[in-house]
């Protein structure tokens, strides 16, 4: 590969992390918004895993960005602490909730931003993906990994909305806002070793 295609393709890669955090931005505050209005705790705990989102995708600028060496397993390891927080917090809201029998209101407007927000974070994974293969890049590859992870957690809670609609399974918010706990908890871990 020559000099000016990798230079194009670390200018793409960084374009695709821009869009990343500016879409990041808006979800975390959208779903948090919509999670306290319709009291769904699955809704706001993705909404503040979108925060987690943006920072990967900002050390993933960090990285590169940066001509120091050792930014690499840096950055692996400060998104692997980040998700470890937002796990914590997200398990503990979680279980409260339950315990406390907790109801989620119906919400459409959660469904139909659920389901942009799929398209969004599948398109812009796939998309790290293939740059992140072709520069041979661990972190992009790494963020890229967490924006197809973030695109099925949308889509996790997607599901407990629409069961939650037709069926009235209010539980399948807490159930559901425990299993983004638990995967945010595997890809924390798992960056860390």
């Amino acid at each position: 590969m020559d000099t000016k295609t990798h230079g194009q393709l670390y200018k793409r890669a960084l374009l695709l992390e821009y869009l990343t955090i500016a879409w990041n931005v808006f979800e975390g505050i959208a779903a948090m918004a919509i999670g306290l209005t319709s009291g769904s705790v699955s809704l706001f705990a993705y909404g503040l895993e979108s925060s987690v989102e943006v920072f990967s995708s900002s050390v993933t600028v960090w990285e590169l960005r940066g001509a120091e060496k050792g930014r690499k397993k840096k950055a692996l390891k400060m998104i692997g602490i980040a998700y470890l927080i937002v796990s914590a917090y997200i398990f503990i809201d979680a279980i409260k909730s339950l315990f406390e029998g907790h109801h989620a209101q119906q919400s459409p407007l959660g469904i139909i931003f659920l389901i942009i927000t799929v398209i969004v974070m599948f398109t812009l994974g796939i998309l790290k993906t293939d740059v992140g293969k072709k520069i041979k890049n661990v972190v992009v590859l790494a963020d890229a990994k967490f924006s197809l992870i973030d695109a099925a957690l949308s889509g996790t809670v997607l599901i407990g909305l629409i069961l939650n609609a037709l069926f009235g399974w209010w539980w399948m918010d807490q159930a559901l806002a425990l299993f983004l706990a638990g995967a945010a908890f595997r890809e924390g871990f798992k960056e860390l070793l």
